[in-house]
Order: structure tokens, then sequence, then C-alpha cells
């Protein structure tokens, strides 16, 4: 049998690389668990968040995925380009 994914909105963010970001996650959603940070000087290369699994690295490019329970799990960018679509209609061209 073939099955298909029912259409659920999800909320994601990229993280872009940048403590800034991972700050801005961290401030989007108070109840997500790091579980590390992976750092180069000042610089922030991976961290790791609680899943359900177990923990996971997320690393720049990352999606950060809030599931439909609420959970929280990492995406690599082609897979979630190839997943997920825009839930906003985009903006209309002005003539």
């Amino acid at each position: 049998m073939m099955y298909r994914k029912k259409p659920v909105v999800i909320e994601a963010m990229e993280w872009d690389g940048s403590e800034a970001k991972l700050l801005a996650i961290k401030e989007r959603w108070p109840g997500l668990e790091t579980a590390g940070v992976g750092m180069h000087g000042n610089k922030v290369l991976h961290w790791s968040i609680a899943t359900l699994e177990g923990s996971h690295k997320v690393s720049i490019g990352d999606y950060i995925i809030k599931g439909v329970k609420g959970e929280f799990y990492p995406c690599k960018p082609d897979i979630f380009a190839m997943t997920y679509e825009s839930a906003v209609a985009p903006e209309k061209e002005k003539p």
C-alpha cells in the first residue's frame, strides 16, 4: 500500500550558524532542550537538542522543527526542501 502524509502545518526555523540565531531559536521555543554546544573560539559549530529518540546534533543550515506533539528535532536542508513547503501564501506582485 502507499500512503500520503496528512496536510499538517509545522513550525520550523533554520539555524544559520550564528549565536544570535541559536538564541532566537531558544527564545522562540523555551521548551527546547539543548544538550550541548560545539564551539571553536567564539564561533558555534554545532549544538545538540534532546529529541524523542535521544540527543541529535544540529549543524549549520539544519532546520529545527517543532512537531505536531510539541517535540523538536533537526532536519537537514535537502530533506526539509523535499518534504515541506511554506504555509504562508506568497505576496502578489504589484503592477
